[in-house]
């Protein structure tokens, strides 16, 4: 049952050590003139405090009652107690309190039990919704046009007039990819399926089957389902002993870092992939499997915190509208402000906006926004009971009305600035140790010398009191809540130096 991100054996290793180390509140955390700023959750803790072991007695207690039950437990790191918790910090069952720069897996808008959200679940309309759940395809409440104009419409990405809600992010993506099979199937076809379509789609058969491909990219994350998997090429352990799909992949650039000083190089590497992009999709043409759509994610989060220029985003845009296959951006990560906009792609100033863009994460539902050309002409191409969740848009209009009153982009904008550069004078002080440093807003990562080392950062900073997440090989990544603030950033950037200065 292991405590932190599995790397390797020598990374478990140095995480397991922590259990015999006994830790008490860090109190090297240096004030500042940022600490005087009016806090963006009143009540919310001053830093963090560490009372027990790691991980503590209770949690080991509770872990082992879990695992009895379903064998399953290799990946929970603690237990917490939820309503402890507040605004950027975690609160585990043992007492003790991190500040928490990974956020459930950057889920977490606001952090935790945020006042205009302990509001929202007053709202008697959310009540109803959770006794009286409603099969949305079919048997939608009164509220719900409306609660999908204010909570998703209004920060719909430039030039996507539809949306439609999803459980999760995965489902979102595999649910777009259908939507943009059968917008590619109705054009060439120029109707509705023939009735040899529709006989020969029981048995898996073409040309009700159809054989279409999807281009994906080396290193991307887009879910855990069969079809997702298919596109995904992060981890091993993601995809093992599952079937697949013949699809193909092409590779994402890797540049170098800071992009705007290395210019020269990264365009030579963007465009060596936007060749290799062409020749995937020649290549498939040719063995009759004609690619319909693209996916692909501003940032490849979990594959390493991969980035590419706008130049690269629009010449992919291109080569596919030259082909007539979809663009879909993955936003399920980026999504929602954390990259300092409401949408990573608006960074990219495309010429037209993309075909599809899917979320989930930090609008705490899932979903996907496209263009009216791609909605399905037929009834139940699209369908499940769910549909989405009714209760989630009543805690996303809450959400979406804090971002804009509490300018919450403007915020994620400064602390990212301020966390980016605080990193990057720390890799010029470590270089042995840290390099690359790179973000957008406070979707922030830099690389480290080692899985090892990653592995050790972590559970120091676990140790003293703040969650960090891993990705990629040896990277660190930051996935703080929009409500991270400057006294955050010094905080973590105060206990990375201190790390870096003991290793």
């Amino acid at each position: 049952m292991a405590f932190f991100n599995k790397l390797s054996q020598s990374a478990r290793n140095a995480a397991g050590s922590l259990s015999n180390i006994r830790v008490a509140a860090p109190i090297r955390h240096k004030a500042s003139a940022s600490a005087a700023a009016p806090k963006l959750v009143p009540d919310e803790y001053d830093g963090p405090l560490m009372r027990t072991e790691l991980p503590g007695p209770k949690s080991q207690e509770l872990l082992k009652k879990m695992d009895s039950i379903t064998r399953n437990t290799a990946t929970i790191q603690m237990f917490v107690d939820y309503k402890a918790s507040k605004g950027n910090f975690l609160v585990d069952v043992d007492g003790n309190r991190y500040l928490d720069c990974f956020n459930q897996i950057s889920s977490v808008p606001l952090g935790y039990n945020h006042p205009a959200l302990l509001e929202a679940v007053t709202n008697p309309d959310l009540a109803i919704s959770m006794i009286n759940r409603s099969a949305l395809g079919v048997f939608p409440p009164a509220e719900y046009p409306g609660r999908m104009e204010d909570a998703l419409l209004s920060i719909a990405p430039k030039g996507l007039e539809c949306v439609q809600t999803m459980m999760c992010g995965s489902c979102s993506n595999e649910n777009a990819l259908k939507q943009t099979f059968l917008q590619y199937r109705h054009k060439a076809r120029g109707g509705n399926p023939t009735q040899e379509e529709y006989d020969s789609s029981m048995c898996n058969q073409a040309p009700g089957a159809p054989d279409l491909s999807v281009l994906s990219f080396n290193g991307a994350f887009h879910g855990r389902t069969i079809g997702m998997l298919a596109l995904t090429h992060s981890k091993p352990i993601h995809k093992v002993d599952i079937p697949s799909i013949d699809w193909p992949s092409s590779d994402f650039p890797a540049l170098k870092y800071p992009i705007d000083q290395h210019a020269q190089e990264n365009r030579v590497e963007e465009d060596r992939c936007l060749q290799m992009v062409r020749d995937k999709i020649a290549e498939y043409a040719a063995k009759g499997k004609p690619v319909a759509a693209c996916i692909v994610e501003p940032v490849q989060a979990e594959g390493g915190d991969h980035h590419a220029t706008p130049y690269f985003f629009i010449e992919l845009q291109k080569i596919l509208k030259e082909v007539g296959a979809a663009f879909i951006v993955d936003e399920v990560q980026t999504g929602g402000g954390i990259a300092g906009t409401m949408w990573a792609h608006e960074q990219w100033n495309l010429p037209e906006a993309p075909d599809v863009v899917t979320f989930a994460k930090k609008l705490i539902t899932g979903g996907y926004y496209y263009k009216p050309e791609f909605a399905p002409k037929m009834a139940y191409q699209v369908f499940n009971t769910w549909m989405g969740e009714p209760t989630k848009l009543i805690m996303l209009e809450a959400i979406v009305e804090t971002i804009k009153k509490d300018n919450l982009l403007e915020n994620v904008q400064n602390s990212g600035k301020l966390l980016l550069s605080g990193l990057e004078e720390l890799q010029a002080k470590y270089p042995q140790f840290m390099s690359r440093a790179r973000g957008m807003g406070t979707f922030i990562a830099i690389d480290l010398s080692s899985p090892e080392t990653a592995a050790e950062i972590v559970a120091r900073g676990r140790k003293a009191g703040f969650i960090l997440g891993t990705c990629g090989k040896q990277s660190l990544r930051l996935r703080p809540a929009l409500i991270f603030q400057s006294q955050h950033a010094e905080m973590l950037l105060d206990e990375l130096s201190h790390i870096m200065s003991e290793l």
